[in-house]
């Protein structure tokens, strides 16, 4: 969208200060940037694979180990848009930082754990570090790149975070099997020590600082709010279905509207009051934020799910070692590498329409996973490797347009908010399709532990997806020609 169309009220929008336009230093931002995205995606995953050894080592029941997943992807999502906001106001490297390094200092807590309550407390605090970075991140790319260059940054973005996610059960395999002095699964944090320190060493250096002109102010109503609403909701959705959805999850995500009604209408008070609120609802008149944040959850529902139950159809219903799943799932990373050698080229030449053409190939290689399911089922499951290299290309053609236009045009003094709100997005999506689509499959399988249970409920689950890729095909559609043409610092000048 040019800046004329843009719906949303500029406002002063400097350059990072002292940003280079060439050379090492301006592309010096971009691994460093990369290298956080990987570190806090790869923490993601990869502790599921440390699950029974830290439940053997720790003695730690079943709701420890509940905890010790989720409890990072809880503080992660409930901090997001917060995080993204304190960017905005005391300065997006300086965030960045902070965050950074108290990711880092609880990763040594969580290599160092001697009970499954400290391994649960640094899993919590790690969530919130990456909160404090993660927005940061996609504004800094925003707003020091341009052009061609945005594109290539955003793709290098999706790419490494694509990597991290079907690489971290694998990643985490051979660190736990290669078990350097009997460390075991306590190398999986401990990887961190290294890549955080070398981040923070370099981000001064190479990466400007910016924040937003006039300074803006701290909203606490606004942030608590925010976070009760938003773990009114994701609590209950990590929590429920594995805990037979007791009352206690209907009265939090029942709990969980009112909250964020509060917020929506405390914003809108104290914008009207001149105020600084911690989302400046003016944001979602923006036809491509607005867009894109919509396309952001229904894209991240179908992937979260897609990837939870392929791995279970694999393992519990063909049999296969997780080694041996995560090689297959690699298939999906070859396509996803295979994308982003074209992707940015083809992104610049027909502009959003581009998140269509990737969300209908995605949706073509689903399709094609739901012919080898039914007609191969009792072959061998490599037979699939195809369906899964054009899911990787589907992916790829999707996931940096999608963030790059949603955020293309918003004033600069808001690209931390704007950040948090559609990484928050990302993660809410993650939540309500694991949740969702999760009754389905469970519903389909039943008791049954036999591949023609699994083959049916990955059948089932594989429809619901193509409705979800479908939608946001449809909502790409409507995305101006020339959205996401130009960078905030652009748009807003």
């Amino acid at each position: 969208m040019c800046p004329a169309m843009s719906t949303v009220t500029p406002t002063s929008t400097p350059e990072p200060s002292a940003a280079p336009t060439s050379g090492w230093r301006y592309w010096g931002s971009l691994p460093v940037m990369l290298t956080s995205m990987v570190m806090i995606t790869l923490d993601f995953f990869i502790v599921n694979v440390t699950v029974p050894s830290v439940q053997r080592d720790l003695n730690a029941d079943a709701a420890a180990i509940q905890m010790i997943v989720a409890g990072y992807g809880l503080a992660y999502a409930a901090g997001l848009i917060t995080g993204g906001r304190l960017g905005d106001i005391y300065g997006r490297r300086k965030l960045f930082m902070i965050g950074i390094g108290l990711f880092t200092v609880a990763s040594l807590v969580c290599g160092i754990a001697p009970s499954p309550e400290v391994l649960i407390a640094a899993r919590i605090v790690q969530g919130i570090a990456a909160a404090l970075s993660t927005p940061q991140e996609l504004a800094i790319l925003g707003l020091v790149y341009r052009g061609a260059d945005r594109s290539r940054a955003f793709m290098a973005a999706a790419l490494a975070t694509a990597v991290a996610g079907v690489f971290g059960q694998l990643i985490g395999g051979l660190l736990i099997a290669a078990d350097p002095d009997g460390i075991g699964w306590r190398l999986c944090f401990l990887i961190n020590l290294p890549i955080g320190i070398a981040a923070l060493v370099l981000a001064p250096r190479v990466v400007p600082e910016s924040r937003a002109v006039p300074a803006a102010r701290l909203d606490p109503l606004g942030i608590v709010l925010v976070t009760l609403g938003m773990l009114g909701i994701i609590y209950p959705l990590i929590e429920g279905r594995e805990r037979g959805w007791p009352m206690w999850t209907i009265v939090c995500l029942a709990a969980a509207v009112p909250l964020l009604v509060l917020f929506v209408a405390h914003q809108v008070r104290n914008r009207r009051r001149g105020g600084s609120p911690l989302v400046d609802l003016s944001l979602f008149r923006d036809r491509p934020f607005s867009l894109g944040v919509v396309m952001a959850l229904l894209y991240n529902s179908g992937m979260a799910s897609f990837f939870l139950f392929f791995a279970l159809y694999l393992q519990q219903g063909r049999g296969m070692t997780a080694l041996g799943s995560g090689v297959l799932i690699i298939m999906v990373g070859v396509g996803f590498v295979a994308a982003s050698v074209f992707g940015p080229q083809l992104s610049n030449r027909i502009g959003p329409r581009v998140i269509t053409l990737g969300a209908l190939v995605l949706a073509a290689g689903w399709l094609l996973l739901l012919g080898t399911v039914d007609r191969f089922g009792d072959s061998s499951v490599w037979v699939q490797a195809p369906a899964l290299v054009i899911i990787g290309l589907g992916m790829g053609t999707v996931v940096a347009p999608l963030t790059s236009t949603a955020l293309a045009t918003l004033p600069s003094s808001h690209a931390g908010a704007a950040s948090g709100v559609l990484s928050t997005s990302i993660q809410l999506g993650n939540a309500l399709g694991v949740a969702v689509i999760g009754i389905v499959f469970y519903n389909t399988l039943g008791s049954g532990a036999s591949a023609v249970a699994y083959s049916d409920a990955l059948r089932l689950s594989t429809v619901c997806l193509l409705a979800l890729i479908l939608a946001v095909a449809t909502l790409a559609w409507w995305l101006p020609r020339n959205a996401g043409t130009t960078s905030a610092t652009e748009g807003n000048a």
